[in-house]
């Protein structure tokens, strides 16, 4: 990793914030609450993908973007419907009927905040937005680099992705899985769309094969390294620091790396998986000095 950027830990918080700030200003403007009754649903969606968070996924495709000297606000708009699927797959997350939790980033549920319909709601229009916004001419003069983004986000979230990984996650509690069965719902439920983030960028910047090889291999293993690293914070913070329940997968029986290799190991497994996906970007030279910072970063992270 890019030495200036390991030494400063401010650059990588610096830079997460302005793509916060950038991101959130985008999703304001993409999410007007309309007059009519509609409006409740509307205001649930902004509460969901408004309410703070890291932006990691956000991040990810604006710096990739920047290899390629993508137009800032295309990639905002990306960056944004990246974060509205995130956000629809944590309210659909949080019912009663999936994980069953009533605090997401340190504050009421979406179902908790409104109710469980409009919440159902909430996150059916949130991912229903993120693809018409992928869709629209304002993200790419080119048609075909839109409907690139759009299968490929398609293919990260549905029944092959993160939609089959929370499946596979319900029907496997309290039951024992193997290493590899663990490491390819962790790939479907969190790794595909962290992947995708990355490589969202690329498609943006119509970069070469071989270059979109490595950023989707950055991706893939920053996304595994990540929730292994959740699956130690569950463990190890409290929900303060977490900003919603701790513990709950060992009360719920989940599968996860911790349950097979024990805590230490977790934890080195996800530290080998972070240097890993930061080698990836090595032909990238000094560009990359933040992505690799943020691979650092999801394994040493507290929430």
């Amino acid at each position: 990793m890019a030495s200036d950027i390991v030494c400063n830990p401010n650059a990588l918080a610096e830079a997460l914030a302005e793509t916060a700030r950038v991101v959130e200003a985008q999703l304001d403007a993409l999410l007007p609450v309309p007059e009519g009754a509609e409006a409740r649903v509307v205001e649930a969606m902004r509460y969901a993908v408004l309410n703070g968070g890291k932006r990691m996924r956000a991040f990810l495709v604006m710096e990739t973007a920047q290899f390629f000297t993508v137009n800032r606000t295309c990639a905002a708009r990306v960056a944004a419907a990246v974060e509205m699927l995130h956000a629809y797959s944590l309210v659909h997350d949080d019912l009663p009927a999936m994980d069953d939790d009533d605090l997401r980033r340190g504050m009421p549920s979406c179902h908790k905040q409104f109710d469980e319909a409009t919440a159902i709601l909430a996150g059916d229009a949130l991912q229903t937005r993120a693809f018409e916004v992928l869709a629209e001419e304002d993200t790419h003069a080119d048609a075909e680099a839109r409907c690139e983004l759009v299968l490929a986000l398609a293919h990260a979230a549905g029944a092959r992705g993160m939609v089959g990984g929370q499946m596979i996650d319900m029907a496997s509690e309290g039951k024992k899985l193997s290493g590899p069965e663990i490491t390819r719902l962790q790939a479907l439920k969190t790794g595909r769309l962290i992947q995708f983030s990355a490589e969202a960028g690329a498609i943006l910047g119509r970069a070469s094969q071989p270059q979109r090889h490595f950023i989707a291999a950055y991706g893939r293993d920053l996304g595994a390294a990540f929730q292994i690293y959740d699956d130690v914070l569950d463990e190890t913070a409290s929900a303060e620091e977490l900003g919603k329940t701790a513990g709950k997968d060992a009360v719920q029986g989940k599968a996860t790396m911790v349950s097979v290799l024990g805590l230490e190991q977790a934890k080195a497994h996800a530290e080998l998986l972070a240097e890993q996906a930061a080698g990836y970007l090595e032909s990238f030279g000094e560009r990359a000095a933040l992505l690799q910072a943020l691979a650092k970063f999801t394994v040493t992270r507290k929430s």
